[in-house]
């Protein structure tokens, strides 16, 4: 990543000494030891490692989804786990965007409704500008012949599509991916995966990406093992 790009946004998240930790019967359970990672806008990174291993505990912690027992996560120098319920509410409507290997769409609603549906979370959806985000998005995305098509018809492909759309309609910091391409077929994984790493440069954003693929994996600049509650650089490019 070029110093020119990371400062074109002058986005950065910082993690410092996150630790979480849950009780159970025989003692404390330590899920995550101390984690620490920056990264800046424009960059990507992917997080692999064991099942159980924490990587999604970690993912929501960033996400503001889950708090860590200790620790702080801060985006443009705001510490995130000080904000209170409501703030984190807004923060993550406005700042951060989710992509699930369920991609979650409301059945009931269209393409473009399920796109526009994070705007009325983060109070933007009045006017004309949300629906116009929304259908530049889908066309985006390869969908402007589906836009007024329900989940049940669409592929599992076109489906994950819309849900990478809905992410960015609030033009986050962050976009966070647990297992994005976990339910698809090769052709529709790889799909997927091309817009995902094409995402990164054009919305200027900070992606992480949790997923076993080790393919996917190294599609994105970083791959960082999280094990044993540590996080590690596996490798960068």
């Amino acid at each position: 990543m070029s110093e020119d790009k990371a400062g074109a946004g002058g986005r950065r998240l910082v993690l410092e000494g996150v630790c979480k930790d849950f009780p159970t019967p025989s003692g404390k359970l330590d899920i995550l030891k101390g984690v620490s990672l920056e990264m800046a806008a424009g960059e990507s990174a992917s997080i692999v490692g064991p099942s159980g291993s924490g990587k999604s505990t970690l993912l929501n912690i960033i996400g503001s989804l889950d708090r860590p027992t200790a620790g702080t996560v801060s985006l443009d120098g705001r510490d995130v786990t000080s904000l209170t319920d409501d703030e984190l509410a807004a923060y993550r409507a406005r700042q951060v965007g989710f992509i699930f290997q369920d991609h979650h769409l409301l059945p009931q609603c269209t393409a473009v409704e399920n796109v526009m549906l994070p705007t009325l979370a983060a109070g933007s959806g009045s006017g004309g500008g949300a629906a116009e985000r929304a259908l530049g998005l889908l066309e985006r995305m390869g969908l402007a012949e589906r836009t007024g098509s329900f989940p049940a018809q669409l592929s599992g492909g076109e489906r994950q599509r819309v849900a990478v759309a809905r992410s960015l309609i609030n033009s986050p910091a962050l976009l966070l991916c647990d297992e994005p391409t976990g339910s698809l077929d090769g052709a529709a994984a790889e799909t997927v995966a091309a817009m995902l790493a094409e995402l990164v440069a054009e919305k200027d954003l900070c992606l992480i990406v949790v997923t076993h693929n080790m393919e996917l994996a190294g599609r994105f600049g970083r791959v960082l093992t999280l094990d044993g509650g540590v996080l590690t650089e596996a490798s960068s490019r």
